[in-house]
């Protein structure tokens, strides 16, 4: 049975339905006045829909992705081998393609992540505080999460907000949400003049990471860390 999450978003004009493979779930997204219970009955009836995604993500075979000793996650352009023995200290760290983990085997995973975590702040706060000033342009903080439809947001008041995946994605396009953000910082829209800056300040590598992104982001979420 597909469990469905509702939700009111404050910039949302319609209903709209998302499909999340890893888990077999459905999220709506609704206006913030719509009624929840007509959402919900409208979203028990898009099932062709419902199974059409569904047999598609099977097909695909997207399922969970658990991180262990011995797993090869994608890191950037590279990929990163754990590396875990018990006898080794907790904290992770990295040499070459490898991350080295030590401690218990409960829990490896989500030391893994912790340090993914860490790694995703550090660059993407590094990143979009160079652009940003590169472009004259005022950012008033980075901080990451884990959303499932999105890969960034811009608030009016300045600050940028990634999902910490990104560090897992290439480079380019990694940079190319940055660079996405940013341009937000100057046009909280997605008119003509912010496509322009996004190209500018993307140098051009917009339109492949998004291709990228369609194909291949529903991999980054595989990984599971819990």
């Amino acid at each position: 049975m597909l469990v469905i999450t509702a939700r009111h978003h404050p910039r949302a004009r319609r209903w709209k339905l998302r499909y999340d493979g890893v888990r077999d779930a459905l999220h709506l997204t609704m206006p913030p006045r719509a009624n929840a219970r007509a959402g919900l009955q409208w979203a028990g009836e898009q099932m062709a829909w419902i199974t059409a995604q569904r047999a598609k993500n099977h097909a695909q075979n997207h399922g969970a992705q658990p991180v262990d000793h011995g797993s090869v996650l994608p890191f950037g352009d590279a990929t990163l081998t754990i590396d875990w023995a018990e006898s080794r200290a907790r904290r992770a760290e990295h040499i070459g393609d490898r991350l080295y983990v030590g401690g218990p085997r409960a829990g490896l995973a989500r030391r893994v992540e912790k340090w993914l975590r860490t790694a995703a702040i550090e660059c993407l706060t590094r990143e979009t505080m160079a652009l940003a000033a590169s472009a004259a342009l005022a950012c008033h903080g980075v901080s990451i999460g884990d959303p499932r439809g999105r890969w960034g947001s811009c608030s009016a008041r300045g600050t940028i907000r990634y999902n910490w995946r990104l560090i897992m994605a290439p480079t380019a396009v990694r940079r190319a949400i940055v660079a996405h953000e940013v341009a937000h910082l100057r046009h909280m829209h997605h008119g003509a003049d912010f496509h322009a800056l996004v190209t500018q300040l993307a140098d051009g590598t917009e339109a492949a990471a998004y291709r990228w992104l369609k194909a291949h982001g529903r991999e980054l979420h595989r990984w599971q860390f819990s």
